[in-house]
């Protein structure tokens, strides 16, 4: 309630704490198109003199706990495709991936593992890459802002020869969690590992990620164990069916392999918006606000929605 308080000239402060509302609240996030943001705001009200105001960001994190049963579940996947022209067919290059679960936090170096087979006449070189997509949602439209926020480049491999991933490491960047819950903003991840055929389409396999905030208990140590664990297991390749290859390309739309390489990139783009990786410093990455995730010791196991606010000073 409101009260009688005369201040004497000088700096007063006055420190203070409120509850967040109990309802869950999306985390803070700047992106592309939108943002989600929470301010807190003092007002300093006087009698015959307009109103004195401060404001301040206030950031909020909702928090991902990447232990829950559906995030670790591992998440594998498997193509294969033609590669040829109207009058030949050199053979299929078939791709399979996995990863041991589907959810991580930042700074966590996920282990790959994949096979790669090359019957093509081509020389291949396969890729892994962390996209992020933002979806907004608004008047009943949508639009979407894709980017590619890590990669990393396995070896050449000819024709005729076969090459595994045993745990190739692909380190995840600071990045906003995933926001997942959100009517008007969705933040979410993937894992692609795709290879660039010369002459032909590129073979993608996406596997869905979960950038969460408590890290997973069973996998707060190095990554050498994990390695270690799924190094030598391949058998899990044989466990998911190739899709139908795709149908050769024209031969019109086909051109030597010493051309392409005059023409395109060393690093020709995966994705609609994956050139903007080649920009210095990913210069559509949306401002990393949050601090790493904190060791699970350090995690409150009863944590409360009180937010400690700093005080607030005016000058009477």
């Amino acid at each position: 309630g409101e009260e009688n308080l005369v201040l004497l000239d000088g700096r007063h402060e006055f420190p203070f704490s409120f509850q967040l509302p109990q309802e869950p609240l999306v985390t803070s996030f700047t992106g592309k198109y939108g943002s989600i943001q929470y301010y807190v705001k003092a007002v300093l009200e006087r009698p015959a003199v307009p109103d004195q105001s401060v404001q301040t960001e206030l950031q909020v994190i909702s928090h991902i706990d990447v232990s829950s049963p559906a995030l670790l579940t591992p998440v594998l996947r498997s193509q294969e495709k033609m590669v040829g022209c109207w009058f030949f067919t050199s053979g299929p290059v078939s791709l399979s991936a996995k990863i041991e679960r589907k959810g991580y936090c930042n700074g966590e170096a996920i282990p790959i593992y994949a096979e790669i087979e090359n019957c093509s006449s081509r020389l291949i070189v396969p890729k892994a890459a962390i996209f992020q997509t933002q979806t907004y949602l608004a008047s009943g439209k949508t639009k979407t802002f894709r980017q590619m926020v890590a990669n990393v480049r396995g070896n050449h491999i000819a024709s005729g020869s076969t090459d595994t991933w045993n745990g190739k490491t692909l380190k995840i960047p600071p990045v906003s969690p995933s926001i997942l819950d959100c009517c008007i903003i969705r933040v979410e991840y993937s894992l692609a590992v795709y290879i660039h055929i010369p002459g032909a389409k590129k073979l993608m396999i996406e596997m869905p990620l979960v950038i969460g905030t408590i890290p997973c208990i069973g996998f707060s140590s190095r990554n050498s164990s994990i390695t270690s664990q799924f190094s030598m297991d391949m058998s899990w390749l044989a466990l998911t069916m190739p899709e139908h290859p795709e149908a050769p390309p024209n031969y019109a739309d086909v051109v030597s392999e010493e051309e392409f390489s005059r023409h395109v990139p060393a690093y020709p783009p995966p994705l609609d918006c994956e050139e903007q990786l080649c920009c210095p410093v990913f210069a559509y990455i949306q401002e990393f606000r949050f601090q790493p995730p904190p060791l699970y010791s350090e995690i409150d196991p009863h944590p409360t929605d009180v937010e400690e606010i700093q005080p607030v000073s005016f000058m009477l």
